[in-house]
C-alpha cells in the first residue's frame, strides 16, 4: 500500500453532526469510513490510509468532516507521474479518484 505524507492526521470527524448518509463511505477511495455497529452514523476505521483528498468533506452534506486537502492529491500526481502503479490522480474538476 502506498504511504502518504501526513497519513489522515488533518481528518476529523464530529460524530455528533453525522446523520449517517454513508457519502463519505462511497466517494473515499480508500475505504477510510465504516458504518458503527448498530449505530446509523460513520467512524474512522482506518486514518492510516487516508490521502487528504477532501472528497469525503467535500461531499458530507452536513460538514462533519473536515481535513486539510491536497496534500494527498499531489502525493498521487507525483506517484503516477513516476509510474506507480494504482495511484488515483487530482485534477481541478474533481477532488479526487
Amino acid at each position: 500500500m502506498y504511504s502518504y505524507p501526513l497519513n489522515g492526521k488533518s481528518l476529523e470527524l464530529n460524530a455528533q453532526k453525522c446523520t449517517g448518509c454513508g457519502l463519505c463511505t462511497e466517494v473515499c477511495p480508500h475505504e477510510v469510513f465504516a458504518f458503527t455497529d448498530g449505530v446509523r452514523t460513520v467512524h474512522i476505521a482506518d486514518s492510516d490510509s487516508c490521502m487528504e483528498c477532501g472528497a469525503c468533506a467535500l461531499n458530507c452534506p452536513v460538514n462533519a468532516i473536515k481535513v486539510n486537502r491536497g496534500v494527498g492529491c499531489a502525493a498521487a500526481v507525483i506517484g503516477s507521474l513516476l509510474g506507480k502503479k494504482g495511484e488515483c490522480s487530482c485534477d481541478s474538476s474533481t477532488p479526487c479518484c
